[in-house]
């Protein structure tokens, strides 16, 4: 997970140091069969995140401080700009619109629900779920 925390700890405040989620990394297309074979069971979320955006840097900060439902969804976290080709295919396979930041909902194989931006809430997620 150290790939997480030099990722995501700030530089200058190192009280919030390493993240609280137990990210399942999403790095291959193959994996999104496994997601929707997963989310027949319990639904899955896909937090599409791009290194190199402030905005997006800021959405998943404060997504990792309010998600407390591990229990209720598992969570996957891809780096779009490193698999460009997954997120391309999650817009195919799932109809949503490629955003960035964005968190996609998948339950019973299909995408429920999608925000993106300053949108991106773990209290309306889990009540989506």
């Amino acid at each position: 997970m150290s790939f997480f925390k030099n990722i995501f700890s700030g530089s200058e405040n190192q009280d919030n140091a390493a993240s609280k989620m137990n990210w399942n990394e999403l790095t291959a297309v193959e994996q999104l069969n496994e997601i929707i074979t997963l989310s027949n069971e319990k639904p899955v979320a896909i937090f599409k995140h791009s290194t190199r955006c402030s905005v997006s840097r800021m959405a998943l900060k404060q997504f990792e401080n309010e998600f407390d439902f591990s229990d209720k969804v598992t969570p996957y976290f891809l780096d779009l700009i490193a698999y460009r080709d997954v997120s391309n295919e999650i817009m195919n396979r799932f109809g949503v619109q490629h955003q960035s930041p964005q968190l996609i909902l998948i339950k019973e194989g299909k995408a429920i629900y999608s925000a993106t931006h300053s949108d991106i809430d773990a209290g309306v997620l889990k009540t989506k779920v």
